[in-house]
């Protein structure tokens, strides 16, 4: 468990850090109440519509995509630091992987769900 303990320092660390970065602002500002602030922004424009409004539902395809080829990608990362512990089958089973993620992607790509019309 000694392996850990730089660890565990550093995140005592970030918590204590991240606890100040909370607090220190309440502690720190000031509280002047002005009607120009507290109002809504939308780009320099009065608000002009409801904030419930509905979106275009490329918005959330776009999205969900990104989520879904990102932390697939994500998997290469761990992978690489062991690829020379996991040898030849480790190799190729990242590789199906990978092709398996471009055909999907190339099948997104194919209909239409990444062109914005």
């Amino acid at each position: 468990m000694v392996e850990y303990i730089g660890v565990l320092v550093y995140f005592i660390i970030a918590s204590i850090l991240a606890l100040a970065l909370l607090i220190l602002p309440f502690i720190t500002a000031t509280r002047r109440v002005d009607p120009e602030k507290i109002s809504a922004y939308e780009c320099g424009f009065d608000p002009f519509d409801d904030a419930r409004g509905r979106f275009d539902i490329q918005f959330y395809l776009v999205a969900i995509l990104f989520i879904i080829f990102d932390l697939e990608v994500t998997f290469l990362f761990p992978w690489a630091v062991v690829l020379n512990k996991v040898g030849l089958f480790g190799f190729w089973t990242m590789m199906v992987f990978l092709i398996i993620l471009t055909i999907g992607f190339v099948y997104e790509w194919r209909k239409g769900a990444l062109d914005w019309s």
